[in-house]
């Protein structure tokens, strides 16, 4: 029946014939229940898992320091190496259409598998060799050429190898089997990038290599190392795996039949009526090639809202983690690094897969959701349930946050750099007169700007051996807060002023400001028991520096001299340490500019799980939904559609974040919320309208080129015969079956 019949008829029949189709799949996989305890497992599977969960290993290895690296070695700021970031996931899933046009019009899936793996290696070797700096390479060019080359290898292969794992099944006989393969698939995505993103940090961070405090080289190069035992694993499978022949270049082939039956239409339409638009490109094109276009076309309707959950869901590495920078990690003795929150979801995933299979799904089925489209529908749902979950915690955040000064107000720091005593004078409101104290850090905040911003400051010494600071004008900036630093030697005193940082440090680690007055260069340290966190030279002309430390209690040196201990630094406070000299002793204060973060972190579990579970039953699902419902010719580019939707999810973060909608991220996380609850109701709409295929049996329409292996089918009395169309005809391939197929009972 031609879709505009199925549009034409009440909602009600449409319903039913709906029900009738996926009753008909149930039925054949119930039939084939009895047969399928004669078809061997495929033995060629374990080599696929194995392939895939060594990619994904490096993919997520990778990712996961790459904006770091950027940053850090690269020396971009964090938007450009956001964008950069950005750009680089939305083409690795923009490959996936030539990856499935490769696979499916000319080298089949096995040779477009290895050879761009290939590819993929050779970009991952360039960005590792890159990052070692005794090379002297061209930094930026050549990781840019590197990362290019890991998007064509990676988004290439990422529509075949799933597609290339449901081919190893006879369906529908092994219908559950391949149910259960996809299952076990995505654990290995989730197990590949669980150890990838708890190893690869670690030899980021503390490895040293190359006189350097990191080792991107190493963190790089170990994924690269597990590319290369990828391939090894995928060939070594090559003699179980069952291949099938390209069907020709199916992405022209579909365009220009579709392009063919719009042309029909408008010049036959009132000639010759027919039930269905793309009937107008028949005689020109095969009637199967029509049909398999027509099951397309219908899937490919329900992905149009599917972008928006993996909108969401990558914001789990860019949203979630900035929101976790600013809470609390403390758990006993160990401190949870922001980044390493990632880690529930892969951990999760690996719980989770078991959990549906054996005890979720089965619960569900019996209050009737047992459909892949209401699983798609649940998932989504779940993912908007994650986000409010999320935009109540921001809430909660924001009452913790720097607070900057009001409109006309401005704030004012003073870092007394003398071991001695002043007295302030000043035309700044409400404080005209004070006494500085020896390496004190004064405070004053909500100045009255509103009549204007320059005012003058003088100060006279209270002991001998400090100079006196003439009038000198200070000018203050509205809504920011200031910092002022007296240094200099005891005949001659400067002022330095710089705008006060006081946001939280983005990634969640302590941040330290150390200001100093020193005669000359004078080498300082801060150590945690013998590990020195941080060593630099202060130069007398130096005004202060900023730095990340990683949580935990100081003790500073100068010279290699203790000045102080007890320094205790946490995650997301901002911390202010003034040096002082007075004679041959150093004196150190310290003050805290910023509280440290005081939500806990454990509180972005509850999100964390909800997106897990809406993603297993979105994700894993669309996969099997895809490849069961694609037409056979078809199943590599189906693949990549669905894949194409995570990118197109990628755009429209990029779009929101933007356009700078609300100021409030909670807010923000409410819209996202809301377009997900909006957005599944519409995809209800869509699958309550969808004909689903009712897939036919391997003997009817296989391809299979070769087979070895495996062969406890008898697809070796079937033969083949090349269908008649030409060019036009992509080389499609015809089944003649030599007996009944049990479907035509």
């Amino acid at each position: 029946m031609s879709t505009d019949e199925i549009q034409s008829q009440p909602e009600s029949s449409n319903l039913d014939k709906s029900k009738n189709d996926w009753n008909k799949i149930d039925k054949d996989e119930n039939n084939a229940e009895s047969q399928k305890k004669k078809i061997k497992y495929p033995r060629a599977i374990p080599f696929i898992i194995g392939n895939e969960f060594c990619e994904r290993f490096t993919y997520y290895g990778m990712r996961a320091i790459l904006v770091l690296y950027l940053t850090y070695e690269l020396n971009y700021d964090h938007k450009d190496a956001t964008v950069i970031f950005h750009v680089f996931t939305m083409l690795v899933y923009f490959m996936c259409i030539p990856g499935a046009i490769i696979a499916d019009s000319w080298l089949g899936k096995f040779m477009t598998i290895l050879s761009l793996s290939c590819v993929y290696v050779l970009g991952s070797v360039l960005v590792s060799l890159t990052a070692i700096g005794p090379l002297n390479l061209p930094g930026v060019e050549l990781t840019m050429v590197g990362l290019a080359l890991i998007a064509l290898g990676s988004g290439g292969i990422k529509p075949c190898v799933a597609a290339f794992g449901g081919d190893q099944f006879k369906l529908p006989e092994q219908a559950k089997h391949a149910a259960v393969f996809f299952s076990i698939f995505y654990f290995s995505i989730n197990s590949g990038s669980l150890v990838s993103t708890t190893v690869t940090p670690i030899l980021r961070e503390d490895v040293h290599c190359f006189g350097k405090e990191n080792c991107y080289p190493l963190a790089f190069g170990v994924p690269a190392v597990l590319m290369c035992v990828s391939i090894v694993i995928f060939v070594f499978g090559r003699p179980l795996y069952q291949l099938r022949r390209p069907a020709g270049n199916m992405v022209m082939l579909v365009a220009k039949t579709i392009g063919a039956a719009i042309v029909g239409r408008c010049r036959n339409k009132k000639n010759g009526p027919k039930d269905h638009w793309l009937d107008y490109a028949e005689p020109k094109y095969d009637r199967q090639l029509i049909d398999d276009i027509k099951v397309l076309l219908r899937v490919l309707v329900l992905y149009i809202p599917l972008p928006v959950f993996w909108a969401l869901f990558d914001q789990q590495g860019s949203r979630w983690t900035l929101q976790a920078t600013r809470m609390d990690g403390t758990l006993g003795s160990i401190v949870i690094k922001p980044d390493q929150m990632q880690l529930i979801n892969p951990l999760l995933i690996l719980t989770f897969i078991p959990l549906y299979e054996a005890l979720f799904y089965p619960l569900l089925a019996k209050i009737g959701i047992k459909r892949p489209l209401q699983k798609l529908f649940c998932g989504g749902l779940l993912a908007a349930v994650a986000f409010t979950a999320s935009g109540v915690v921001e809430l909660e955040l924001e009452k913790t946050y720097p607070v900057y000064p009001a409109a006309n107000h401005a704030d004012l720091k003073i870092f007394n750099g003398y071991n001695c005593a002043f007295n302030v004078k000043t035309n700044i409101p409400n404080i005209t007169q004070f006494e500085l104290r020896p390496a004190q850090i004064y405070e004053k905040l909500a100045i009255d700007v509103s009549k204007g911003t320059k005012f003058t400051l003088s100060a006279t010494p209270t002991g001998p051996d400090c100079p006196t600071i003439p009038e000198s004008t200070l000018e203050l900036i509205k809504e920011k807060p200031m910092s002022l630093l007296i240094k200099g030697t005891k005949d001659e005193a400067k002022l330095y002023k710089n705008e006060q940082k006081i946001d939280k440090p983005a990634k969640g680690k302590p941040e330290l400001q150390i200001y100093a007055n020193t005669e000359s260069s004078h080498k300082i340290q801060l150590k945690d028991g013998d590990y020195v966190a941080l060593e630099y030279n202060y130069q007398e002309n130096g005004t202060y520096k900023i730095t990340e430390v990683s949580q935990a209690t100081y003790s500073l040196y100068v010279d290699n001299v203790k000045i102080e201990g007890g320094l205790e630094y946490k995650q997301g406070g901002v911390y202010a340490l003034l040096i002082s000299k007075n004679e041959e002793k150093y004196v150190a204060s310290r003050s805290t500019i910023t509280q440290p973060n005081s939500v806990h972190m454990l509180w972005l579990v509850p999100q964390y799980v909800t997106m897990t579970l809406g993603e297993v039953m979105f994700s894993v699902t669309g996969l099997e939904f895809s490849y069961s419902q694609a037409p056979k010719s078809m199943k590599s580019v189906l693949q990549a559609c669905w894949l194409l939707t995570v990118a197109f999810g990628n755009v429209i973060v990029v779009i929101i974040a933007e356009a700078k909608i609300f100021s409030s991220q909670a807010f923000e996380f409410f819209l996202f919320a809301g377009l997900m609850f909006v957005d599944m109701f519409f995809f209800a709409f869509l699958a309550y309208r969808y004909k689903p295929n009712v897939v036919k049996h391997d003997s009817e329409e296989e391809n299979i080129i070769e087979k070895t292996g495996d062969s406890d089918s008898d697809d070796n009395d079937n033969k083949t015969k090349e269908k008649p169309g030409g060019a036009d005809g992509g080389g499609i391939q015809e089944k003649i079956e030599t007996k009944p197929s049990s479907s035509e009972n």
